[in-house]
């Protein structure tokens, strides 16, 4: 059996569970999974409600810059817009005007379905919130911000 040299925790913590990206990993795990089911109920995906917000707020995003918002791959979201635009609910030009980019843009049937996903969102993100006291629900997203830029993110 080879030695095993002990490695100092990042933090103090008994175990696993008490490891900062733990309990980022299950708080994220867990409003995946809240996320899944309400949307579910509206015919979305999680990427595909991510990508319907995204060109709410930024019509003509190409299909890289969707896939980077949204944290899945280019392929991934390229399944993504194909399902979106089978619903009815994007369209793409057939060519870009230049390069390779297809701009993708919300159809009225998109901007509905997305108006009535984002009410079952919000009141899942507006839950999970209210469990933070008000006073510190902006230190703790300057926390989570600070946290991701130390990982490049």
């Amino acid at each position: 059996m080879e030695d095993r040299k002990p490695v100092d925790p990042p933090h103090p913590a008994r175990d696993v569970t008490e490891h900062v990206g733990y309990r980022l990993k299950r708080t994220a795990a867990a409003l995946r999974g809240a996320m899944d089911k309400a949307l579910r109920e509206h015919g979305l995906t999680v990427p595909q409600y991510a990508c319907l917000e995204l060109l709410d707020q930024q019509p003509g995003l190409s299909n890289a810059e969707l896939a980077r918002g949204a944290f899945v791959t280019r392929q991934s979201m390229n399944v993504v817009l194909r399902g979106l635009q089978d619903a009815g609910l994007i369209f793409r030009p057939a060519s870009a005007d230049h390069g390779r980019a297809l701009p993708a843009h919300l159809t009225a049937e998109g901007r509905s379905r997305l108006d009535a996903a984002r009410s079952v969102v919000y009141a899942i993100e507006r839950h999970m919130v209210d469990t933070v006291p008000q006073r510190r629900l902006a230190a703790l997203l300057a926390d989570l911000d600070r946290m991701a830029a130390a990982l490049g993110g």
